[in-house]
């Protein structure tokens, strides 16, 4: 009998983002698919972890994260999030936002069970749910707008339904949730008793007055809430894999214990590094952070739109879709290649994004790059003649 590979293994793949990435470094190119943010990491971040190391902290912690950090964490969500956390027993560090999405869906649902998902939506969440068993389900977001409606979530729940992802500011649209949108998902989890995991991590990042509102911070809802978070985005960090999850002790416990078993922890002198970064960086940092992606969104939509590949302004969030139908090629890879062969600029194929065909005329870039960086992207794609 010949070895195989697991059944749970047929629905999972090497993500479009890495694929895209490999690629660029084939041929020396931009890389503006992969979210890697390589625009500096905060003196204090960088100093703490250092500091740290020095100080011995290089054991393992406790399951949950150290108590520097969760004491952190804690006092954040209640100042920013809006949410009430006990940092003894309703905060779990983990091995990055992914893992600690990984950690919760172990820990809370079981094969069979349906998450839904907006499309478009961000892979990772599309395929920790399939590495767990659990069946996905997807409401569209309409473009350009991306709006949904109550209607197009009864559309896609089932009594096998148990949780609904929400990424705002989201991964790839950088759509922001709004009040109104939020208590809309609000009713419909009540009404079918349904967890509401998020996804938080480019909270930080908003435009054009745009406020990012935590679904935890809801008050009829803030019991089944698995609130997701971390710092690899707004301090530049994408590779130390410090993220953490907040929700209720009945619920935390359980998810600590998947920590422990999968991670054992999250790399002990980088959480306090993170933790020294969330102490001692005052409001103005994030407030100087959003402005400089700001100009950064600005210069690449500008871009984008002058070589007539429409972008979808983004709210929030490091990325724009744009439209790809006036490129060459058969699908949206066809299209991404054809413009990395071109320019030398990567980005990812729209269909990384959804389950379907609606994605293959769109295509994902990442702005979060050192000026000159993208300045020299932004150059090689106005030179693109279509």
């Amino acid at each position: 009998m010949a070895l195989t590979l697991s059944k749970r293994a047929d629905g999972i793949v090497q993500a479009e983002i890495r694929v895209m990435t490999i690629e660029c470094e084939k041929v020396g190119g931009i890389n503006l698919a992969q979210g890697v943010c390589d625009v500096g990491v905060p003196q204090p971040v960088a100093r703490g972890a250092r500091a740290a190391i020095n100080d011995g902290i290089n054991s393992y912690t406790r399951y949950d994260g150290l108590a520097e950090l969760r004491r952190a964490i804690a006092d954040k969500v209640r100042t920013f999030n809006k949410i009430e956390a006990d940092p003894e027993t309703e905060v779990t560090v983990s091995a990055g936002s992914t893992g600690a999405f990984y950690c919760a869906c172990l820990a809370l649902l079981d094969p069979g069970d349906e998450v839904i998902l907006f499309e478009p939506y961000y892979g990772y969440h599309l395929n920790t749910i399939l590495a767990v068993d659990v069946i996905p389900t997807y409401v569209p977001l309409s473009l350009p707008d991306l709006c949904f409606t109550m209607d197009d979530l009864e559309k896609v729940v089932s009594s096998k339904t148990k949780g609904i992802m929400v990424c705002t500011p989201a991964n790839p649209s950088g759509k922001v949730f709004n009040e109104a949108e939020l208590k809309l998902i609000a009713d419909f989890a009540i009404k079918y008793d349904l967890f509401v995991f998020t996804d938080e991590i480019y909270e930080y990042f908003t435009y054009d007055g745009t406020t990012h509102v935590s679904p935890g911070s809801i008050p009829e809802i803030a019991d089944r809430t698995i609130t997701i978070s971390g710092y690899s985005k707004a301090f530049s960090i994408t590779g130390w894999r410090i993220g953490y999850s907040v929700c209720r002790k009945q619920r935390a416990d359980m998810i600590g214990y998947v920590n422990d078993l999968v991670y054992v922890c999250a790399p002990a002198p980088l959480q306090m590094g993170v933790a020294t970064g969330i102490l001692e960086l005052t409001p103005s940092y994030y407030e100087n952070l959003c402005a400089q992606f700001k100009k950064k969104r600005d210069r690449i939509c500008s871009t984008l739109d002058r070589i007539g590949l429409r972008p979808i302004i983004p709210q929030g969030a490091y990325y724009v879709l744009a439209d790809a139908s006036p490129l060459p090629g058969e699908d949206s890879k066809g299209k991404a290649m054809f413009l990395l062969e071109r320019t030398g600029v990567a980005s990812v194929p729209g269909k990384a994004f959804y389950h379907d065909e609606r994605g293959e005329n769109l295509l994902r870039f990442c702005f979060a790059k050192e000026d000159p960086v993208l300045d020299e992207a932004c150059e090689r794609l106005e030179k693109l003649k279509l």
